[in-house]
């Protein structure tokens, strides 16, 4: 798709905006602060070339044109007419009208009738353009009401039917919500460029592919300059000149499996640099499923880009941070559609945003059409979204020129047929993944600095404990934060001894993560012993000369032995596994399922080898009743499609925490604050860094004591200082819960 200049489209104002006397030959379709005036032709003319020019990037440029020039079409009833002039204080006659008949279903019934043809792709992105698409039986209801008799129909613009006749089943949801958003971005950057042209202005005009490789080379260059000569270095180097040579590849699905300490990070942007200015696509997505790993990537990548260049999507990011406020406002805008050359956001964003039917979260996907995704640690994809995800991505390949990069060092199984426990869960998958590294390559070996040593017996607390003192600079992984609490607890404190989960709010793990890196330079005498939760496992770049991890999924395993002799310096070092069994069981569900998958595949394995690590899945795969257990496939792989059912159970994560502001830092101003104007995004944001997520039942104890704040409805906070620890995080009855979850 070509870019759309936002300039271009603020077409003169002496044009678009009018202050009329007369309206007997004007139809409304906005008014802006000034009383001036733009018609709805105008409106809607302005989309349809918007909506074309995004459609046209999957050859549906003539829908997006029809959907722009209908989607306003119920505008012209005079009820709406009076509506408008109302509500805006334009005519003082209509202040009395409080809200106008449903506009945007009339557009709908004539499409229905004029163009019957197109009508299952681009009626039901009309009818939903505000309130989000419907299902398809409410749909049905909407558009019964037909078309108002007071209107008269336009003629019939021409339009070229797209080739659909290759459609697979769960093409037509994906095509539709694409559509659609086609259609809702062009309906808001229209009314924007009316509206708001000074903010309008701020979107547009962004640095190419071409220029990003440009610098990305000229970083590169600077650090193989400055770097020592070592094996880690070698195989760094080799993994980026595979990128390059592989960047020139056709649009399609990749993987780079690379073990740890590879350099996954900047190897993958290269790659797809490269692939893109190759095959002349727009952008880069990168998602990745831990805010950690989303803020050290998007700090590395701007150093190398520059920030005005790469737009972090998630939770975690406070605009505030942004100094300039001309970036900051161009960053925030960038959120609504991503419009920005390179994305970093996490699986969650990304898929829920793939599976929604509301307008602001689809509103961006026209903007993933023609680019390059990199799902960072592919193997972290819940098994019970498994199916849906990998057609959508095939979806997005196939009809939307999306290639798409797999990167980790435990790359799960994404091609024929996934087998579950069972016939009926087992389902299709990718027919091909072009692997990037080349499998004599065997990188595993090349970077073998780990060995792995698995307890055969179970465990205490105590006897755990006894054997960490023993080391100067330990890491310890554990499943649970309860589990973390207790070692923490029972660890001698001789030395810099820090404790990481969740029941620590993000400000507090991150600046405990960078007092560990500060520490690992400094004096080598110096004792660091660290027990943490599965939060430090995958992306965050520490180095510890041994590691103990308690028993997990073999994937969950080598990542942890990633955090151990990182860059190779002290020969061959060890991993050790070891279970808890004789303080209690694994938590059920999802964390006993991956353990037993290991423990399936025998005591005897090359742990590090791509072999093993297909057969671990294998064994896991084999202990999944379903790959799609909110029934995605029932809902959406047909014509008639329940988008709104579908969109309410889609959520990766199954979260039923309560959020809790604390005290740390500087929570305590911010919360004042929060008392004393409300609520707000930038307020809001600034506070979700020293916020902790307590389970309900958990709630309750601490709202019994007497501690836990509503100073509005639903926002909650415990300031009191003998509930936070400042080296353990929350507290609750001084005890600390069972985490049934992974972190």
């Amino acid at each position: 798709m070509a870019e759309i200049d936002t300039k271009r489209r603020i077409v003169k104002l002496s044009i678009l905006k009018m202050k009329l006397q007369d309206l007997s030959n004007i139809t409304i379709s906005h008014i802006d602060g000034n009383r001036n005036i733009q018609s709805n032709e105008e409106h809607q003319q302005g989309v349809a070339e918007l909506a074309k020019a995004f459609a046209t990037e999957f050859q549906m440029g003539d829908l997006g044109y029809v959907m722009g020039l209908l989607h306003d079409k119920g505008k012209e009833q005079a009820e709406w007419q009076k509506y408008i002039q109302g509500v805006t204080g334009y005519n003082e006659e209509y202040t009395n009208v409080k809200s106008g008949p449903n506009h945007a279903y009339v557009g709908a019934c004539v499409v229905e009738k004029q163009y019957p043809q197109i009508a299952p792709f681009i009626a039901q992105p009309i009818a939903g353009h505000h309130r989000g698409l419907y299902d398809y039986c409410d749909y049905k209801e909407v558009i019964k009401e037909g078309i108002p008799e007071e209107l008269t129909l336009d003629d019939i613009v021409s339009y070229t039917y797209p080739k659909l006749s290759n459609l697979k089943e769960y093409d037509y949801h994906n095509l539709e919500r694409m559509l659609f958003s086609c259609l809702v971005d062009a309906d808001s950057l229209d009314t924007e460029s009316f509206m708001t042209p000074e903010q309008a202005s701020l979107r547009g005009v962004h640095t190419t592919m071409k220029e990003l490789l440009v610098k990305l080379e000229s970083y590169l260059k600077e650090l193989k300059d400055n770097a020592i000569v070592s094996e880690v270095n070698n195989v760094r180097n080799y993994v980026q000149e595979q990128c390059i040579k592989k960047g020139q590849g056709a649009k399609g699905f990749y993987s780079l499996t690379v073990p740890t300490g590879g350099g996954k990070t900047l190897s993958s942007v290269l790659w797809a640099l490269h692939h893109a200015v190759k095959n002349h696509q727009r952008r880069i997505i990168i998602a990745i499923p831990y805010t950690s790993i989303i803020v050290q990537t998007a700090s590395i990548l701007k150093r190398v880009f520059g920030e005005g260049n790469v737009l972090e999507h998630h939770s975690n990011v406070n605009p505030e941070t942004i100094k300039n406020a001309e970036l900051r406002e161009r960053l925030q805008l960038a959120t609504e559609n991503w419009d920005y050359p390179i994305i970093v956001t996490t699986n969650v964003q990304l898929f829920e945003s793939l599976f929604s039917n509301k307008r602001s979260a689809c509103r961006k996907l026209h903007n993933i059409v023609n680019s390059v995704f990199i799902l960072d640690e592919v193997q972290t994809l819940p098994l019970g979204f498994y199916k849906p995800i990998v057609h959508t991505l095939d979806s997005l390949n196939r009809l939307f020129g999306v290639s798409i990069l797999f990167t980790t060092a435990s790359q799960p199984i994404l091609t024929g047929r996934i087998k579950g426990s069972n016939s009926s869960a087992s389902f299709e998958a990718l027919t091909s993944v072009h692997e990037i590294i080349p499998e004599e390559a065997r990188l595993h070996d090349k970077l073998r600095r780990v060995k792995m040593d698995f307890f055969k017996t179970p465990s205490t607390y105590d006897e755990i404990v006894s054997k960490l003192a023993k080391h100067k600079r330990v890491l310890c992984i554990v499943n649970t934060r309860k589990d973390a609490k207790e070692l923490y607890d029972r660890l001698p404190k001789d030395g810099l001894c820090l404790h990481l989960s969740r029941m620590m709010c993000p400000a507090h793990i991150a600046s405990t993560i960078q007092k560990i890196k500060e520490a690992l330079k400094e004096d080598k005498n110096k004792t660091i012993r660290v027990i943490a939760t599965q939060l430090i496992e995958a992306g965050v770049d520490i180095d510890f000369p041994v590691v103990y991890r308690q028993e997990a999924g073999l994937d969950s395993v080598l990542q942890a032995a990633g955090r151990c002799n990182r860059e190779g310096k002290h020969g061959i070092c060890t991993t050790y596994v070891f279970s808890l069994a004789k303080e209690h069981s694994l938590p059920t569900g999802f964390m006993t399922q991956t353990n037993n998958a290991r423990l399936g595949m025998g005591p005897e394995h090359d742990w590090f080898s791509p072999e093993a690590m297909n057969s671990y899945f294998q064994q896991l795969h084999s202990r999944v009743g379903s790959f799609d257990v909110r029934q995605m496939g029932e809902l959406l792989y047909k014509p008639e499609c329940e988008f709104e059912e579908a969109a309410n159970k889609f959520s990766l994560i199954d979260d039923q925490s309560i959020s809790v502001i604390i005290k740390w830092g500087d929570s305590l101003n911010l919360y004042q604050k929060l008392v004393s104007d409300g609520p707000s995004y930038s307020l809001m944001k600034k506070l979700a860094q020293y916020s902790v997520g307590v389970r309900a039942k958990d709630f309750e104890k601490l709202k019994d004591k007497g501690v836990v704040m509503e100073p509005f409805e639903n926002i909650y906070a415990i300031i009191d200082p003998g509930f936070y620890s400042e080296n353990t995080g929350l507290l609750i009855n001084n005890q600390w819960t069972e985490e049934t979850f992974i972190i």
